[in-house]
């Protein structure tokens, strides 16, 4: 006998996801329609914090099945295959995703500045402050010395750092460090030009630098084979992240392997984008993201971001007097990893006090130094705790 046409309707409703679904994962929703919000109307970080968002959706909608692992025998009539994400998230869960959006990073990255000015690679690694400042709290918070090395690497500002130490540290906080990571990442131009203020004065941020030397082709192609074979002698565990830079940037700088460089700064890098955006996003449900640890990681995360800052800054006070005031401390600010876009910060607030002021050459220097020492920095703590 045929049901009654509002029995179907009822019984087709409580099979989908309607009715399955629950008020975590309703704020989870809810949440990432904001950060989509924030990655188109505002333009924060709209090339990550999009995917990441929508993944976020994504994974918070029940019975779609996107994260299910494959069962049964391969071959098999039991044979089952794995939802989408579950095969894309193998990228992250494998470490394959970050080291190749470094790859894009370097061929994009001129390391001219930091050459022709070494000593800015000291504020790029006075930056790093922060991370080892929030460590040390995440370990009184109470989180696991794994643990709070993922946490503490925010600090760095560098997103694809924060995930490939986090999914081998601890991967069941990846969903919280990597929106924390970027989100305070597209927050740069709000947080950190008043630490920049607060702890440099007017004549400090008024200094005007002098032009930096040329950098040799040769210069530029030593560059990147010097520091891929030193650093991984010195930190084994940075080598895929520094290895894949250096090649980038070596891609860049040789001029004779074109096509190899437009691929890895365009298609390459924007692919690798939306799957490590997209999985990265999606390992944030509501099961790992509503609980009290997640307010404590966003928290920590703040305390390293502005600790990094303030950190250059210092640093470049120091280096302001020890020169002679030759060095504006604003520059030390760019010493977080996010390029370009805390040199960029710097940029804006030395012009605000001196029109006439051009650092964003300067910050270059200690911007690309930071990359390079939140890797090592990364290295470190895999060293210590992988």
């Amino acid at each position: 006998m045929d049901k009654p046409f509002m029995e179907v309707i009822l019984d087709f409703l409580g099979d989908s996801g309607f009715a399955q679904i629950t008020w975590q994962q309703g704020i989870m929703i809810g949440i990432a329609c904001f950060l989509i919000y924030l990655a188109i109307k505002k333009e924060y970080e709209p090339l990550l914090l999009l995917p990441i968002a929508f993944g976020m959706l994504l994974a918070n909608l029940p019975l779609s099945g996107l994260w299910d692992p494959p069962t049964g025998t391969y071959g098999t009539s039991d044979f089952q295959p794995g939802g989408l994400l579950y095969y894309l998230y193998m990228g992250v869960k494998l470490g394959i995703y970050p080291p190749l959006i470094f790859l894009g990073i370097g061929t994009m990255t001129d390391f001219g500045p930091l050459i022709a000015n070494p000593k800015s690679l000291l504020l790029g690694a006075a930056a790093q402050l922060g991370i080892f400042i929030a460590f040390i709290l995440a370990l009184l918070f109470g989180f696991s010395p794994e643990a709070a090395a993922s946490i503490g690497i925010i600090g760095g500002a560098d997103g694809p750092t924060a995930i490939f130490v986090t999914t081998k540290l601890a991967p069941q906080y990846l969903g919280p460090i990597a929106v924390a990571a970027y989100s305070y990442m597209a927050l740069i131009p709000i947080i950190q030009p008043p630490i920049m203020r607060a702890f440099t004065t007017k004549e400090e941020r008024q200094i005007v630098m002098e032009q930096l030397r040329p950098v040799s082709k040769l210069e530029k192609i030593i560059f990147p084979i010097a520091v891929a074979t030193l650093s991984s002698l010195l930190v084994p565990s940075a080598a895929p992240l520094l290895g894949m830079l250096m090649l980038g940037n070596l891609f860049r700088e040789s001029l004779v392997v074109d096509r190899l460089s437009k691929t890895a700064q365009n298609e390459l890098m924007n692919i690798i984008t939306i799957f490590l955006g997209v999985t990265v996003g999606a390992t944030a449900t509501a099961e790992a993201f509503l609980s009290p640890d997640t307010l404590k990681i966003i928290a920590l995360g703040l305390i390293a971001f502005s600790f990094g800052t303030l950190g250059g800054v210092l640093f470049g006070k120091l280096m302001c007097k020890l020169t002679g005031g030759k060095v504006n401390p604003l520059i030390g600010s760019a010493g977080v990893s996010a390029v370009p876009m805390a040199a960029r910060v710097s940029q804006v607030v030395g012009q605000q006090e001196n029109p006439g002021n051009f650092l964003l050459m300067h910050a270059m220097g200690p911007n690309v130094a930071g990359v390079i020492g939140s890797a090592v920095a990364a290295g470190v703590l895999l060293s210590l705790f992988g």
